[in-house]
C-alpha cells in the first residue's frame, strides 16, 4: 500500500470532523473547502461565524466541542495503523479525485488495499442482489471481452450479493483490480460469506468505506455508499434490476454527477430486467450489449489492444477451440438458450448418445451448464 505524507494531525482533525459530518455535511464541506484543511477548521473552531456567517447554532456548538471528538478519532487512527487501513482526507492525493469533485464527497475515506483509486479508467458495475443466470453470463462475457479491449481498468462495486459479488469475482478472474465500497467499518464484513473474495480483493484491489469501525451495516448506510460507487467512477453499468432497487439509485446519482450511464437490456416481462429496460426507455442509460459497445461509447478506442481485437475478430470468435460438432451445439443454444437434450438432438440432427458426449465435453470446458430438469444453459 502507498501511504500518504499528509500530517497525522491533519488526518486526526479530519477524522474528528467526520464524526459530526453526518449531521452537518454541507456546512462542514463548505467550511473545509473555504479554509483548505481540517487543521484550519480546528484552529478556527471557536469563531466559525467569521468564516461562515450563516453557520447554524448546532454547527457552532459542535465545533466548540471538537476536542471531545478527537478522542474517538485517536482510537480509530490507532486501530487503522494496527490493521493496515489508511484514512484518506479530501485533500489527500490518494483520495479518489473523481469523487472529490462531487458536492457531497465524504470528508474522509478509510482504505485497505493496493489499487490506485485514481486509475486511468474506473468502471462501476451495479445491479440486483438476485442476479440470474442471464446476468451472470453478461458479467462474465463483459469482463472477459473488456480485458481484451482495455487491459487497465479498475472495477468498483459494493460487495453485496448478486451482481456486485459476481462483478468482483469476474474482475479478479481476469486479473483486474477491483474495489468494494462497504456500508460499515473495515473491522467487519457484510455479508460474511464474501470474506474469501474480500481477502483476495485486498491483494488485488481493495476495500473502501467512509465509516468508522464499530459502525453497523444499517439500511441508510447502503444508500449513502452508493454515491461513492457512482462518484469515483468514469461510468456506471447496470446489469440487472427490478423496477425498484439500489442499482437504480446508484444510476440516478451517477447521472447527477454527470457520469456516463449504461444498462444491459433484458426480455420484456423479465422481473430483473424491468429496471434496465425502463431506464433505457426513459433515456436514463445508454443501451449496451457487449464490452465493445461500451468501449466505443466511452471513446476508449485509442487502446492498441482494441485495434488488435478488431484485426483478429476477438468479438466474433467466442469459441475458437471447439470441434465442428461442438460448434453446432453452441450455435443452436445461441439461437435459443436453455434447452433439453432431446430438443437439442432434433435441432442439431445428432444422435442422442453422441450429443450427450458433446454436452459433457462442453460442460468440462466451461461452455455450458446443466440446470434443473435436464436443461442445458450456454454460459458464454
Amino acid at each position: 500500500m502507498q501511504f500518504s505524507t499528509i500530517s497525522s494531525n491533519e488526518t486526526l482533525y479530519a477524522m474528528a470532523l467526520t464524526r459530526m459530518n453526518f449531521y452537518q455535511p454541507a456546512a462542514i464541506l463548505e467550511l473545509y473547502r473555504t479554509l483548505g484543511s481540517a487543521t484550519a477548521i480546528f484552529e478556527h473552531r471557536h469563531r466559525v461565524r467569521d468564516i461562515l456567517p450563516d453557520a447554524s447554532q448546532r454547527l457552532v456548538e459542535q465545533l466548540a466541542q471538537m476536542d471531545q471528538l478527537l478522542k474517538r478519532a485517536e482510537a480509530e487512527m490507532e486501530y487503522d495503523r494496527a490493521h493496515g487501513i489508511q484514512p484518506l482526507e479530501l485533500n489527500n492525493p490518494l483520495y479518489p479525485q473523481r469523487l472529490r469533485e462531487c458536492d457531497d464527497a465524504p470528508l474522509v475515506l478509510f482504505y485497505k488495499g493496493c489499487a490506485d483509486l485514481n486509475a486511468r479508467r474506473v468502471v462501476s458495475i451495479v445491479g440486483t442482489r438476485r442476479c440470474t443466470s442471464y446476468g451472470q453470463d453478461l458479467i462474465r462475457r463483459f469482463m472477459t471481452d473488456l480485458r481484451q479491449l482495455c487491459p487497465e481498468v479498475l472495477i468498483v462495486s459494493g460487495l453485496a450479493y448478486g451482481v456486485d459479488i459476481n462483478a468482483h469475482r469476474q474482475a479478479l478472474s481476469q486479473g483486474y483490480p477491483t474495489v468494494g465500497v462497504l456500508a460499515h467499518g473495515l473491522d467487519d464484513l457484510y455479508p460474511p460469506r464474501h470474506r474469501q473474495t474480500a481477502d483476495e480483493m485486498v491483494k488485488n484491489g481493495g476495500l473502501l468505506s467512509e465509516y468508522f469501525t464499530l459502525t453497523n451495516a444499517d439500511k441508510m448506510n447502503f444508500v449513502r455508499r452508493n454515491r461513492i460507487v457512482a462518484g469515483m467512477s468514469d461510468a456506471c453499468i447496470l446489469v440487472e434490476s427490478a423496477a425498484k432497487g439500489g442499482g437504480l439509485i446508484t444510476m440516478r446519482i451517477a447521472r447527477d454527477y454527470n457520469r456516463d450511464t449504461f444498462a444491459f437490456p433484458g426480455a420484456v416481462g423479465a422481473m430483473y430486467s424491468e429496471g434496465c429496460n425502463n431506464l433505457i426507455r426513459d433515456n436514463g442509460a445508454q443501451l449496451i450489449s457487449s464490452a465493445h459497445d461500451f468501449v466505443e461509447a466511452m471513446g476508449w478506442t485509442d487502446d492498441v489492444t482494441l485495434q488488435e481485437a478488431h484485426r483478429q475478430g476477438i468479438e466474433r470468435q467466442l469459441f475458437p477451440n471447439l470441434s465442428a460438432e461442438e460448434q453446432t451445439v453452441v450455435r443452436v443454444l445461441q439461437q435459443q438458450n436453455d434447452q433439453q437434450a432431446n430438443m437439442l438432438a432434433v435441432k442439431t440432427n445428432l444422435p442422442i448418445a453422441r450429443l450427450a458426449s458433446l454436452l459433457f465435453e462442453l460442460e468440462m470446458k466451461g461452455i455450458v451448464r446443466t440446470m434443473a430438469g435436464g436443461i442445458y444453459h450456454l454460459l458464454s
